[in-house]
């Protein structure tokens, strides 16, 4: 690995932190800053990682103006059995970035010249923030101010977070004028997004046999179950030949994941249209409005330089631990498909996996997600039926009560659901009530 445009090595912390993230935060492709290399490429490694990662990130996140909350990774590898500290830096979406002291000037902006980091000229300066982003989720204004966020707190703490006073405020869910920002709106426990998963009996539109609706409520809860949904519908058929059993998904889970967790955090959400979920006899398509963030090329997408466009969900998303390092989930879904499955138009960015042997054997193999007559009873199946049976391929030990607490609601209704669903033979309780076990059938 040597220095480039996108790379930069720093020997050990210094002075120059902030105007070296600054130019990779105004570079159109981001980068990586790594400290413990010297500027030949020798590995030197650094003491104390944990004292200075906490450094870095606190410099960042106090030194630098807009705020780039969501945009960077600071991680500690390893290489050569030494410790070397990687920032990992997303291109932002609000350019000019600056150092706050100096202002938005020669002095405090900075942007990346091949292999080196130079003064910004007062034009580009202008220039940039003449078109900075003016539809940025933290800069619209929520259509309503009356928002709660009982959901995310839940999902926060379940993450092991402790919360406090600061929580929204850390989240940066405020406009300047302190009113709730348009990030906070689709994380709120009641707004007017909902997104839909539609499933059709062929491989085109004409015979829609369901249409499930997600939202209304947190996006982070609408994005589980969405995932749950397309779980349970994504099932494991089997072949039998004469020398083997083979068994395999419809689509692979992993790349079909990271696609919707994409199309969610990525999409623009400023033009009022929410990312679509399609099941078709053949394929699972994963649509997001928007196109290309930050107008990257085709070949910087797949190259998986990140540059997101909702910066303050892609921080939920990473603290909830449904994204990992930035720009790794295009990776996740190139390790199973070629860039094929991919279709870009200026409006939109549409995913198709495509179902191997699709047609054979349909209908036969409903397989390990939900049983072999869930391919049967799916369509009868709501969101909380749906979350149910995920839980307990999960756990199979779970409680009524603990899947209350999981999906939000009252005991009854779970017992309710649950006792549909072993009326349509999906699962079965196997022992008595309380040294027993759920069991998908």
């Amino acid at each position: 690995m040597v220095e480039s445009n996108r790379v930069e090595f720093k020997r050990e912390l210094n002075d120059s932190l902030e105007k070296e993230v600054v130019g990779f935060f105004n570079y159109p492709e981001g980068g990586e800053l790594y400290i413990g290399i010297t500027d030949d490429g020798t590995i030197i490694g650094l003491e104390n990682t944990d004292d200075i990662q906490k450094r870095i990130v606190d410099r960042i996140k106090n030194n630098i103006y807009p705020s780039v909350m969501g945009l960077y990774d600071v991680i500690n590898v390893t290489m050569d059995e030494k410790n070397v500290i990687k920032i990992a830096i997303s291109s932002g979406p609000e350019k000019p970035y600056y150092i706050k002291k100096y202002g938005m000037s020669p002095n405090g902006c900075f942007m990346r010249v091949g292999t080196t980091v130079q003064q910004m000229p007062k034009e580009i300066i202008d220039s940039l923030y003449s078109k900075r982003i003016r539809n940025s989720l933290g800069l619209l204004t929520s259509p309503r101010q009356d928002l709660t966020f009982k959901q995310l707190k839940i999902f926060y703490e379940e993450n092991g977070f402790d919360l406090n006073s600061k929580f929204l405020k850390n989240l940066e869910f405020y406009t300047e004028d302190a009113r709730f920002n348009y990030a906070a709106y689709l994380l709120a426990d009641e707004n007017g997004n909902s997104m839909k998963v539609a499933k059709y009996s062929g491989i085109d539109k004409v015979d829609l046999i369901e249409n499930s609706e997600f939202g209304y409520c947190s996006l982070i809860k609408a994005t589980t179950n969405i995932l749950n949904k397309l779980e349970i519908e994504n099932i494991t058929r089997t072949e039998i030949t004469s020398t083997v059993r083979r068994e395999k998904r419809l689509v692979d889970p992993t790349a079909l994941k990271e696609a919707v967790i994409n199309a969610i955090i990525h999409n623009d959400y400023s033009n009022g249209i929410p990312p679509l979920f399609e099941i078709f006899s053949d394929r699972f398509v994963v649509t997001s409005s928007g196109g290309l963030p930050q107008e990257l090329t085709h070949e910087e997408f797949f190259e998986g330089i990140s540059a997101p466009r909702n910066k303050e969900l892609m921080r939920v998303f990473r603290d909830l631990k449904l994204v990992e390092q930035l720009g790794s989930g295009i990776q996740r879904i190139l390790n199973s498909y070629d860039k094929s499955i991919f279709k870009f138009s200026p409006n939109f960015l549409i995913v198709s996996f495509q179902v191997e042997n699709a047609g054979k054997n349909a209908g036969k193999n409903a397989g390990k997600n939900a049983g072999k007559n869930a391919g049967k009873n799916v369509l009868k199946l709501n969101t909380t039926q749906i979350n149910i049976i995920v839980l307990i391929k999960e756990n199979k030990y779970i409680t009524q009560e603990e899947i209350g607490i999981k999906l939000d609601k009252n005991v009854s209704t779970i017992q309710r659901n649950m006792k549909k669903l072993q009326e349509q033979k999906l699962i079965e309780r196997m022992g008595s009530a309380t040294d027993g076990y759920w069991k998908i059938l």
